[in-house]
């Protein structure tokens, strides 16, 4: 008896397996878009719910401070540690943490005093730094501050009110240089949201007697701790997890192949949240502190 071979089947349009360097370039593709996305997702949602953790843990170390007066009045202080509550209803600041350093990682937290400058309410100048968008934009309305709105700041020294003398942008008139043993405050953020034309500054003036400061924490500040500056060192942690991202997307593509989809999906969704979060951090940080 003669056997017939039967000829082939056809395939199917479409039901032809991918090339694997198609494969390799659709999901690097893929990949760099999840990315993209989970970054505006990160700067616009989940950054306000970290400053916010952030503001609930350093409000409640810095009343405790406050209550017992063992709270930082100057010199030698380190970074994210909390010196001062801001209050000023006309301009969205209600009781506000504000902790040492303005690199733009120390303000994933709030505000930051810049480490140069005095603490509030202490003779001479005192700089804080706040975000105008991401991380909760807690100086997202200070650009709207009318001269005569009232500043009121809390530190270790006591209560202090301030009245805004001033709202200027680079160019703009500098205020007049303060007298022998009087006090200004200066707030600043960036003017325009997420593409900013620079900086902005609100000075407000000590209505009262200032206290006397027992010293700087710097002298000089680092250029990532000025007004408009990433933070370069935070490359070295990309370094690292960018490779990790890398290492990620090649098991996952194993598993696609040779394991199974849906398995692919499973470990790939978990596995890629956890990196994107480490990765968010640093890729902020390089961004300009005020944003």
């Amino acid at each position: 008896m003669t056997t017939v071979d039967r000829p082939a089947s056809p395939t199917p349009i479409g039901a032809s397996a991918m090339p694997p360097r198609r494969g390799l370039l659709v999901w690097c593709l893929a990949s760099l878009c999840v990315l993209a996305v989970w970054l505006l997702f990160y700067g616009l949602v989940l950054s306000s719910l970290q400053e916010s953790r952030a503001q609930t843990v350093s409000y409640s170390q810095l009343r405790e401070q406050l209550a017992l007066q063992t709270a930082p009045l100057g010199g030698s202080l380190k970074p994210g540690q909390p010196v001062a509550l801001l209050s000023a209803p006309a301009l969205g600041l209600n009781d506000l943490v504000v902790s040492e350093g303005t690199a733009s990682a120390d303000l994933f937290s709030g505000p930051g005093h810049r480490r140069d400058t005095v603490l509030p309410g202490q003779t001479g100048v005192s700089v804080i730094y706040g975000r105008a968008r991401f991380f909760g934009g807690p100086f997202g309305q200070i650009s709207s501050a009318k001269v005569g709105d009232k500043i009121v700041a809390t530190t270790g020294q006591g209560v202090f009110d301030f009245s805004i003398i001033s709202v200027r942008r680079p160019g703009d008139p500098l205020p007049a240089a303060l007298a022998g043993g009087a006090s200004r405050l200066t707030l600043v953020t960036a003017d325009g949201g997420v593409a900013p034309a620079g900086p902005v500054f609100v000075d407000a003036a000590l209505l009262g007697e200032a206290q006397p400061s027992p010293g700087l924490s710097i002298r000089v500040p680092p250029q990532a701790e000025r007004a408009m500056q990433g933070d370069p060192s935070s490359l070295q942690a990309l370094a690292l997890y960018l490779p990790l991202l890398g290492i990620a997307l090649v098991v996952v593509l194993w598993m696609w192949f040779g394991w199974g989809k849906w398995q692919a999906w499973i470990v790939g969704i978990s596995l890629g949240l956890a990196l994107m979060w480490l990765v968010s951090g640093p890729i902020f940080a390089l961004l300009p502190n005020l944003l």
